[in-house]
Parts: C-alpha cells; sequence; structure tokens
C-alpha cells in the first residue's frame, strides 16, 4: 500500500501577500511640461494655456500619469493644477511628481481597500523578487498593516525568508 502524498505547504497557517498581484493594469506616463516652456525655462501663460487647450487628452484615458517638469523652471502651481484638471476625465490617477512617487501614490490608495483579517494570527510572508515595479514604500505600506494583526512577518520566497517581525507572546 503506497502512503498518501500530504500537501503540507496547503495545510500551513502561512499566508503569502504578494504585491504584484494587486498592481493595477494600465500605462504609466511621465508628462513632462517643459517643451510648452519658452526656452524649456519661462512659463508665459498665453502660450501654456494654448498649449493645453490644443493638447489630446484623450490619449491618457485608463493610465497614470505622474506630471513634472524636468528642466529647472519655477512653475506656478496653477499650471501643474490646470493639467491635472485636464487629465482627470481620462487618467484613473494624476500625481505631481515622478513615477516612483505615482506607484507610492497607488499602493498607499490600494493598501486601504484590502480585508487583511485574513492574516489575523498568521505567519506571513511579504513575496520577494517582483518584476513589475513595485516601490519600498509599497512594502513599508504593507507591514503597516500586518504588523498589529499577523503572527510574524517575512521576506521572500517560502524556501528562503527573512524574518521581519514576530509578535510579543
Amino acid at each position: 500500500m503506497q502512503e498518501e502524498i500530504v500537501n503540507r505547504v496547503n495545510k500551513s497557517p502561512l499566508k503569502t501577500f504578494d504585491l504584484e498581484e494587486i498592481y493595477p493594469e494600465g500605462s504609466r506616463i511621465l508628462f513632462d511640461i517643459k517643451d510648452w516652456l519658452f526656452h524649456e525655462i519661462i512659463l508665459k501663460e498665453k502660450d501654456f494655456r494654448l498649449s493645453v487647450k490644443n493638447h489630446d487628452w484623450s490619449q491618457y484615458k485608463n493610465t497614470f500619469v505622474a506630471v513634472t517638469c524636468s528642466v529647472d523652471a519655477i512653475i506656478p502651481s496653477w499650471a501643474f493644477m490646470l493639467i491635472t484638471a485636464e487629465l482627470i476625465p481620462f487618467a484613473k490617477k494624476v500625481v505631481i511628481g515622478n513615477l516612483e512617487l505615482l506607484e507610492t501614490v497607488i499602493y498607499q490608495e490600494l493598501m486601504g481597500f484590502i480585508d487583511f483579517r485574513d492574516f489575523t494570527n498568521k505567519p506571513v510572508i511579504i513575496k520577494g523578487c517582483a518584476e513589475k515595479p513595485i516601490p519600498n514604500s509599497a512594502y513599508a505600506f504593507l507591514i503597516e498593516k500586518l504588523q498589529p494583526i499577523a503572527k510574524s512577518i517575512m521576506f521572500g520566497e517560502a524556501c528562503s525568508t527573512v524574518p521581519l517581525y514576530k509578535a510579543k507572546k
């Protein structure tokens, strides 16, 4: 008689959280306003507003957009706000800053929609080796949510983890 093979991983209370699984689909776009500046340094309001008015904003449908200025110019806040107002009807998310800030904001918002109850009093592995651009801040947001409820938190893969936190008994 052959002995039954038991999948100990499935029977383990160990829970895995993979930030890639909640990564929202959609292009990430860095929108640089430097091309709309006079000599890439001076914002002329009339010309700037004309550029905004004539731009095809519909191309940003279902994208995530970071609005920035890559040159050392003094840009008034209203200029970023004007562009944001045009993007909002089309983009999934708009931030003023770089792509890393965009990913940070996306993940910060996502953490508010996740039900973490399944992780209560369980050992948790936060999966590593992401292929998508997950910012380090996303891991911090995750630790912040898990630490008050998890039995322990580790980082990596089931075969090789780094312990991060263990609840006091």
